[in-house]
Parts: C-alpha cells; sequence; structure tokens
C-alpha cells in the first residue's frame, strides 16, 4: 500500500504536463491571441511546478517512513543480537545456570577421606577460616577432644578450605589433621603468641641468639609405639595431611593413603615475611621458630603438602627414626628470607626425602646433627638418609648441604638424581676445627646442575660458634666421598674442595662428570689437602691432587700431593 500512492500520483502529474503542453501547442495558434497561449502557458508552468513540489513531499514521506522502517529493523537486530552475545558471555563464566536459562552442576568437592574411627571439622570448635579469626583455641580445643578417643582409634580434625590464622598449636597421639584442599593454615605474625621453648639438648642455646628459642607453629614430639585392643602392634599417629603431613603410618594404611589421596595438597603458611624483617633490624629477643618441628618421634610420613615462607628452617625433623617426606613443595622468596632451609634432617636416622620441589632462601636439604660441644655431648648422628628425585634453587646458600652443625657425626647419606638450578652452589659440605664430629660415606649421583656459581663445595673454616666453650682442637673427619655422574651447564667453577691442615679430605672420588663453563678461568677444578681419585675421562679436567684411572682400574697418573690452592679471587 505504501508504493501504490505515489505511483498514481506521478501518473496524474504526468497527464497534467501533457494537457498543458498540448493547450500551448502551434496549431492553436491559427486564431492570433497570443495572449491568451501566453497565459496558458504560464498556467501550465505553474500547475507543472505545483505537480513537481508534490512530486517531491511525497518522496520525502516515501523516504523518511522506509528509513524508519529500516532503523527498526536495525534496531531490533541490535537489540537481538545484544541479548544473544550477553547470554552466550554469561554463559561462559558460568552465571547461565544461577540466572536458570541453562543449569551446569558444578563438580562436587572432594571429601575428605576418614582415617580415623572419629572425624572432626575445625568449625565444630568454632573456627573460622576467614583469615582475620585467630583459631588457636579452636585447634587447641579440637587436640583435646581427640586426645579422648585414643584408645579407640583416635580422632581426625579437618581443616575445610579457607585462611585459617593460629598461633602454635601442638599435636597429639592418634591424630589425624587433614588439610582439605585449599585449605590454608597461617601463622600469626605477633610474636606475642608463639611459645617459648629450651635450646636444643644438641645446640646449648638458641641457633641465632643465646638462650630460650620460639616454638614452631605446628610441633609434635615424644611419639612412641602404643598398643591396640586386638594385642597387635600399632605405630603411634599423628598426621598432618594436605592430603598431608604423617607422622607414624602403617605400612598398610601408608600405602592406601598414597594411591588414594595424592590430589590434594593445602599449604601451612608461616607469613615469616615479619618475623626476617626484625631478624634484620636486630629487634628479636629470641632465636626464631620453625615452621614445622617434630622431636623425638618414630615411623613419620609427611606427604603432599605445600610449606610456605617460614620465619625460620621450614621443616625440622629432631632426633627422630624411620621418617620419610614425599611429594612436598617448599616456597620462600630467594632473597631477604634469611635461615628459611627447606628441610633440615638433625640427628635422624633412616629417612627419605623423595620427589620434592624446594625453592628457598637459604639451604634446600642440610643434614645436621648438632652444634659444637653441645652436639658432641648429646651424640646422635645423622645417618642412613636417602635423598632422591628433587628438584632444589638457593640463591643465598646450597641446593644439599651437610652441615655446618654435625658434631653428632654424619654417615652413610645417599643423594640420587637431584637437579638444583639457577643457584650459589649445588652441594656443600661445611665444617670447622670446633666441631668435632665426622662426615663420612657420602654418596652422590645423577646430579645435574644448571646456572650456578659452584657446582661442588667443601669448606672447612665455617666458623660459626655457640660461645666461647667450644674446644679448637675438636677437629671433624672428612671420608669418603663419592660423585658419579654428574652433569651441568652454565657453572662458574665445577668444583671448589677447600680442606686445611688439620680438616684433610680423604677418599674423595669422580667419575663420569661433564658440566659446561660459563666462565673460563684456568682453575676451573681447584683443590686443597685433597686425597682420592679419579676414574675415566671428566671435564673440567681433575686438580693434580687426585690419582687418575682409566675405565678399567688402571692408575694413568699419580697425584702430586703438594699442590694444594688455597687463593680465592672471588666469592663464592
Amino acid at each position: 500500500m505504501g508504493l501504490a500512492k505515489p505511483l498514481s500520483l506521478l501518473q496524474l502529474s504526468s497527464r497534467a504536463v501533457v494537457s498543458c503542453l498540448h493547450l500551448s501547442s502551434p496549431s492553436d495558434s491559427s486564431r492570433g491571441d497570443l495572449s491568451v497561449g501566453a497565459s496558458l502557458a504560464d498556467s501550465c508552468r505553474e500547475s507543472e511546478m505545483l505537480s513537481q513540489d508534490a512530486r517531491l513531499r511525497h518522496l520525502h514521506r516515501y523516504r523518511r517512513r522506509l528509513l524508519v522502517a529500516l532503523l527498526s529493523h536495525r534496531t531490533l537486530l541490535a537489540v537481538l543480537w545484544t541479548v544473544l552475545f550477553s547470554a552466550v558471555v554469561v554463559w561462559q563464566s558460568g552465571a547461565v545456570g544461577r540466572l536458570g536459562l541453562l543449569r551446569r552442576r558444578a563438580p562436587p568437592p572432594r571429601p575428605c577421606p576418614r582415617l580415623r574411627p572419629t572425624v572432626f571439622n575445625l568449625s565444630d570448635f568454632g573456627g573460622v577460616g576467614d583469615g582475620v579469626t585467630l583459631n588457636t583455641q579452636a585447634f587447641e580445643k579440637a587436640v583435646e577432644a581427640i586426645m579422648e578417643f585414643g584408645g579407640s582409634g583416635g580422632g581426625q580434625l579437618n581443616v575445610p578450605p579457607g585462611m585459617w590464622l593460629t598461633g602454635p598449636f601442638n599435636l597429639t597421639s592418634h591424630m589425624t589433621l587433614f588439610l582439605a584442599e585449599g585449605a590454608v593454615i597461617m601463622g600469626i605474625e605477633d610474636d606475642k603468641h608463639w611459645t617459648l621453648m629450651p635450646p636444643l639438648p644438641s645446640y646449648g642455646q638458641g641457633r641465632e641468639l643465646k638462650g630460650p628459642r620460639y616454638g614452631s607453629l605446628i610441633h609434635g614430639q615424644n611419639l612412641r609405639d602404643v598398643e591396640r585392643k586386638a594385642n597387635k602392634s600399632l605405630k603411634k599417629k599423628e598426621f598432618l595431611c594436605a592430603y598431608g603431613l604423617l607422622t607414624n603410618v602403617d605400612k598398610e594404611e601408608k600405602k592406601q593413603i598414597k594411591l588414594s589421596y595424592f590430589r590434594y595438597n593445602g599449604t601451612i603458611n608461616g607469613q615469616g615475611q615479619t618475623w626476617w624483617k626484625r631478624f634484620r633490624q636486630g629487634l628479636l629477643e629470641h632465636t626464631r621458630g620453625p615452621l614445622v618441628q617434630l622431636m623425638w618421634s618414630r615411623d613419620i610420613v609427611i606427604s603432599n603438602i605445600t610449606l610456605q615462607d617460614s620465619p625460620f628452617w621450614t621443616l625440622h625433623p629432631y632426633d627422630c627414626r624411620n621418617v620419610t617426606i614425599s611429594n612436598v613443595t617448599i616456597m620462600a622468596p630467594l632473597y631477604d628470607a634469611p635461615n628459611t632451609d627447606g628441610i633440615d634432617p638433625d640427628s635422624c636416622e633412616d629417612m627419605v626425602i623423595e620427589n620434592s620441589y624446594i625453592s628457598v632462601g637459604d639451604d634446600g636439604i642440610a643434614i645436621k646433627s648438632g652444634w659444637d660441644q653441645y652436639g658432641i655431648a648429646y651424640g646422635r648422628p645423622s645417618t642412613n638418609i636417602l635423598v632422591k628425585n628433587v628438584v632444589l634453587r638457593s640463591k643465598m646458600s646450597a641446593g644439599v648441604s651437610i652441615g655446618s652443625e654435625m658434631s653428632g657425626g654424619i654417615s652413610n647419606i645417599t643423594f640420587e638424581n637431584v637437579l638444583v638450578w639457577d643457584s650459589r652452589r649445588g652441594v656443600r659440605i661445611k665444617t670447622a676445627p670446633g666441631r668435632g664430629g665426622y662426615i663420612h660415606n657420602i654418596s652422590y649421583s645423577n646430579l645435574t646442575f644448571s646456572n650456578l656459581s659452584v657446582g661442588i663445595m667443601i669448606k672447612t673454616d665455617y666458623n660459626e660458634h655457640p660461645d666461647d666453650g667450644f674446644d679448637p682442637k675438636a677437629i671433624p673427619t672428612i671420608r669418603n666421598l663419592t660423585f658419579r655422574g654428574v652433569y651441568g651447564h652454565s657453572v662458574r667453577i665445577p668444583v671448589q674442595i677447600q680442606g686445611s691442615k688439620e680438616i684433610l679430605v680423604r677418599g674423595i672420588s669422580f667419575q663420569d662428570m661433564q658440566v659446561g663453563l660459563s666462565y673460563k678461568k684456568k682453575r676451573t677444578f681447584r683443590c686443597s689437602y685433597v686425597e682420592g681419585y679419579v676414574v675415566g675421562p671428566i671435564f673440567p679436567a681433575p686438580c693434580d691432587n687426585l690419582d687418575r684411572y682409566d675405565e678399567n682400574g688402571r692408575l694413568v697418573k699419580r697425584s702430586i700431593i703438594q699442590q694444594n690452592v688455597t687463593d680465592t679471587d672471588y666469592d663464592i
């Protein structure tokens, strides 16, 4: 209908034009009345002009209607497009289900495994995981409640997802502390909430300051075997799980947990930033406390957990037996986080550390056994320890260390499949006159170094002593160190062995070593007061202090014992 009307108007206008032309044609001028013809012509011209104005007005009205129609369609299309696009965005963000347009079921949270007959939740004791509420009393009440079930299989405390601020608390026997996925236990930064404890007997005083020391955020000690009602021997159990830190687990339970609950990974965060700052400023009156410390305990398993930002040493098993640490992640800043060692086995026996990643502000793993005269008197060595399949990073110290506190003796230690990257040192042994004790039978195999200042370092003048009561005549011995399969690239000094007249490094050996250099020096394999040998070709070429044998065990070159290089021209 909108197009019919304009067409009829155009037809009428054309007819009017024809009529006017007909009236003004020459055939009608025979009358000689030119004035009449002129007036008719003028009339036709006026009529033609009026008809043209009418046509233009109609065309404008038609165009406006057409434009309005088109604009209305465009608006409708734009609205529909906006709605559809918004729906897609909302659906992608998961909000469509909430709006009821398209319901998607979120996967249910993984339930905490039931590892004890009785199970509690931290919120049952007033715990609030908002990162602000202090939950120390909630943890203490939960531990007290679990103590009541010690004779009936113990109890399990589940820590749900959330940020659980707390001061230090102790564990109890027959307890499972299970951190759900997304659960973070946070140590309070105010040192007024941290318990003071006596110095470790093998240290005589706090490691940093004389007198008592701060205890750990999570602490356990004196765990022993107990009897079950069925008269079967059952190891005393104390679990920290995330799936967790587990201590004292039977073999069958250990197997079940490893197979079933490896997916869980909660976190214990010491919030050490305030501690580090106050230590650097000299504002602390006592030695900082570890993040987790277990003392005088047996049959310990620590597995599948993240430990982060400890005030001091992160994980400190002290005088423990039968310890397994597996699948742990330990993190602290590489700089300005002093003494945040990753794992420090101290006077421990029969221990495995495996399948873990450690990146911290001091030694990644440091094996210890007491400090000077106090460690000698305590007399508990670290022995029979296996470290395998670990990745370590330390800008300030070393990936794996022995000492310097080794006065109780360290022996029968094996390192296998160790990667140290982007660090100051890869392997370090450190001791000094006055330590006493021994470092014997240490084996390193399949070491990989990447971007290090020093690959292997032995230092015998690490002179830190607890007090003036140490005996300078208590000389440690270093003997039987084996390095087999040492590889790497971008290492400035692959080997730096610094023995001394008092502390001679004896029985050291190297085989299958290929380490690429990042800094061309005359001596990249440096030795002093060392006795040992090399089997087969190695790179870089060994120092002259070592005998050289071929792959068949035949002597190729005798050592030059008098060759003792002690100068160093850079800080390593």
